[in-house]
């Protein structure tokens, strides 16, 4: 077993503070040693920004690009080529007062293989992907997958 630990610093100022829910700001700078500035928000409906990325939308393409990864690597083992892969993520939160919680979220791979020959193992391998994902495994609501597989 192997511990691996992450290391992010997230950055926000507002000159006027936090002394009117309306109008404080809710941009804020998420930087990690070596990689992009990544700008971010509150989603639009709780007053942010929605030209720059929210938290809803980092777990969501957390959890896509998770399962790219793994996907991949199932297949790159099994001698399933994939040659194109593209998501179409989508998530449900409920708001429920203050809080609220993400109900589902579904993913939607489309991927293309070298082969038809590939299509049957290249749709199994969803599911040992899922179950291998970190992100996956870390959230408590549930993540569903519709894949579409084609041949080149």
């Amino acid at each position: 077993m192997a511990d691996h630990h992450y290391e992010t610093r997230l950055t926000w100022a507002d000159a006027a503070g936090t002394a009117d829910y309306r109008t404080y700001a809710r941009e804020h700078e998420v930087v990690a040693l070596g990689r992009p500035v990544l700008v971010g928000s509150a989603d639009k409906p709780f007053r942010g920004d929605p030209t720059r990325w929210n938290p809803e939308l980092l777990l969501l393409a957390a959890l896509s690009e998770c399962h790219l990864l793994s996907y991949l690597s199932f297949c790159a083992r099994a001698g399933v080529v994939v040659t194109a892969y593209a998501d179409r993520a989508t998530a449900t939160m409920r708001q429920e007062g203050m809080g609220g919680r993400f109900t589902e979220a579904v993913l939607h791979p489309e991927v293309t293989v070298a082969d038809a020959s590939m299509l049957h193992e290249a749709e199994a391998l969803h599911g040992p992907a899922h179950e291998a994902c970190f992100i996956a495994s870390s959230v408590s609501f549930p993540v569903r997958h519709e894949p579409k597989v084609v041949a080149a």
